[in-house]
């Protein structure tokens, strides 16, 4: 038997590799003969960049600035061959490096992702992967094209403040003095989520709530992106509100569209793609994938819905983990998900369900594979 266990990381408490190690540790409880494949997944958000540097590369460490001004340590990747940088958003903008009660989608800038993508540049990268998610910012990318060049000024000429603040004084767009450097690479930008920039499924409104912004700072937000895409569209040309991706990363897919020219893509496509899930899943009898959460939001370009959509095209049934099933779960079954399997078990604190988390998905994919024994081959 063959079975493919291909998880992203369960946010703030297993990395995709040490949730790849619970499963199988459920797994060989039943089946100890079987072959096991391990595939760590990641969709453009937190762990992108380890997935991809797990393919052959090597990191680089800087001090950038963190989402609300500070200095951070972060890293990005170079692959091998040396001309492919992979900058993960998270490392210098990620929603995990501010305290929950310190949030503020108002005025948290994504500076130091450009910082990032400045250091691969001036190193020699010819093209830089940029992934987008799980990031503090909703700035709409205009922190990171500011440290690399780009300006953004109100009515009197003068810069805006940081963050989605500063978008709603926003009057002009001016490039970089010197456009060289970014205009001889390439920009790949591996969206979490296919939302578009605005509207009811735009960054906003559905992914403002878990930066912390309340019911009057999304209202606010989605106004900034709006007076932002319109200025987009007089100074630069380009219509970019509507673009699949266009909402990831709190508007910075937009952002990369604007002033990177970025091709957007959804990352979990792009990982399966360079990690070679595909070859990997043939001959599977199942595939076990997993996240810290499925609901509404997984069909559009998360992690379990883009590896069950690989495996139904090959005929292959999937399980997927999750640390919790939330409201429209269901609608992610039309990717090709034959269950869900919440690893929590019982009244357990958030707490709790976080530092026992190993033990817990090792569990929940042992009682897994036991309900299905009869019904796998051998």
């Amino acid at each position: 038997m063959k079975f493919v266990i291909a998880p992203d990381s369960f946010k703030e408490s297993l990395t995709a590799v040490q949730a790849c190690s619970a499963i199988a540790k459920g797994a060989r409880a039943v089946f100890p003969r079987a072959r096991l494949v391990l595939a760590p997944m990641a969709d453009g958000g937190e762990g992108t960049l380890s997935v991809l540097l797990g393919k052959g590369g090597r990191p680089r460490n800087a001090t950038v600035s963190g989402p609300m001004g500070k200095k951070t340590a972060a890293s990005y990747g170079i692959l091998a061959g040396g001309r492919t940088a992979v900058v993960e958003m998270a490392q210098a903008s990620g929603l995990g490096l501010i305290a929950p009660k310190k949030r503020d989608p108002l005025r948290a800038s994504s500076f130091g992702t450009g910082e990032l993508i400045a250091r691969a540049l001036s190193g020699g990268a010819e093209k830089v992967i940029l992934t987008l998610g799980g990031v503090a910012t909703s700035d709409a990318g205009t922190g990171m094209a500011g440290a690399l060049g780009w300006r953004f000024l109100d009515r009197n000429g003068w810069p805006i403040p940081p963050g989605a603040a500063g978008l709603l004084r926003l009057e002009k767009i001016l490039p970089p003095e010197d456009p060289r450097a970014l205009s001889r690479a390439r920009f790949l930008a591996a969206c979490d989520v296919n939302n578009p920039l605005l509207g009811p499924r735009g960054s906003a409104r559905v992914y403002g709530p878990q930066k912390g912004a309340t019911r009057e700072m999304v209202r606010a937000i989605e106004r900034a992106f709006a007076r932002f895409s319109g200025i987009v569209r007089r100074d630069l040309g380009k219509n970019i509100a509507a673009l699949p991706g266009a909402g990831a990363a709190g508007g910075a897919g937009a952002g990369a569209a604007a002033f990177l020219n970025a091709e957007l893509r959804p990352g979990i496509e792009l990982v399966i793609e360079m990690t070679g899930l595909r070859a990997k899943m043939a001959g599977a009898d199942i595939v076990l994938t997993g996240e810290g959460r499925i609901d509404g939001q997984t069909r559009f370009g998360k992690t379990a819905s883009g590896v069950a959509g690989a495996a139904k095209r090959l005929g292959i049934p999937v399980v997927a983990f999750c640390g919790e099933v939330g409201p429209g779960a269901r609608t992610a079954r039309s990717a090709g998900i034959l269950a869900f399997a919440p690893i929590a078990r019982g009244p357990m604190s958030a707490a709790d369900s976080l530092r026992l988390a190993p033990r817990l998905l090792r569990e929940a994919a042992e009682e897994t594979f036991r309900m299905l024994r009869p019904f796998l081959p051998g």
